[in-house]
């Protein structure tokens, strides 16, 4: 089943979701320590992966183009009247204004942008191979039950994106071998990852509290990044 990985993904997440909010009673310095752990780990993990790029340059221009589309577009104000129409649409039940929209957004940014999704993902379509998406999902169903102790419900909505994102790129890899290239492959993973990792390094940012980035508006580095790698490949 191709799309296993992804399901037990999206499943793992909403698991996560429904016992944190059962934990909310959590004291308030255990809650602010966790997150400043979680925060420091995806420093760590974006810093790693921003370091794989084998092209850095592209990796530049990826960045910069993506988050002029992305603050042309002003995906990080979609997502987020997203999540107030979810808030209007159930209530907001948290002792927190908009916090269903800021976990819904917090959650969807952690657990969309990364390696571990696209190559799970690539992986689940191309091989059936379904491990690193199993293993995502046990660090994606742990965070998302801290995330929901301490952001809200809002972080169960996550689900939805993470399954449709991983989805739909598992069922695209089931073809890709059929016309790209094993290295044009291998070079995407790479470079997405770099993307993907300065990406992540500014979740972290945020979620120490010690920046504001838009990070929702640099999505469509990705996109830009696939263009410059399928360029650099018949140049």
């Amino acid at each position: 089943m191709v799309l296993l990985g992804s399901l037990v993904n999206g499943l793992s997440i909403l698991a996560g979701s429904i016992i944190g909010k059962f934990l909310h009673n959590i004291p308030e310095g255990i809650k602010n320590a966790v997150m400043h752990a979680i925060g420091l780990a995806v420093l760590v993990l974006g810093l790693q992966m921003g370091l794989k790029s084998e092209n850095f340059l592209a990796v530049v221009i990826s960045l910069v183009a993506g988050v002029v589309i992305g603050e042309w577009m002003a995906l990080e104000d979609k997502l987020n009247q997203l999540g107030i129409w979810i808030e209007r649409k159930i209530g907001n039940h948290s002792n927190r204004s908009g916090s269903i929209s800021e976990g819904f957004v917090t959650a969807t940014l952690i657990f969309v942008i990364g390696a571990m999704g696209i190559v799970g993902a690539l992986d689940s379509g191309i091989r059936g191979n379904h491990q690193v998406l199993f293993t995502k999902s046990i660090l994606d169903g742990f965070t998302a039950l801290i995330l929901s102790s301490t952001l809200g419900m809002g972080v169960l909505f996550s689900a939805i994106p993470v399954f449709l994102y991983e989805g739909l790129i598992a069922l695209f890899a089931t073809q890709i071998n059929h016309f790209v290239p094993k290295e044009m492959i291998d070079s995407f993973i790479t470079e997405m990852t770099s993307v993907g990792g300065i990406m992540i390094f500014a979740i972290g940012l945020n979620v120490l509290g010690l920046t504001k980035i838009k990070v929702a508006n640099f999505l469509p580095s990705l996109v830009v990044t696939v263009i410059l790698v399928i360029f650099y490949h018949f140049v």
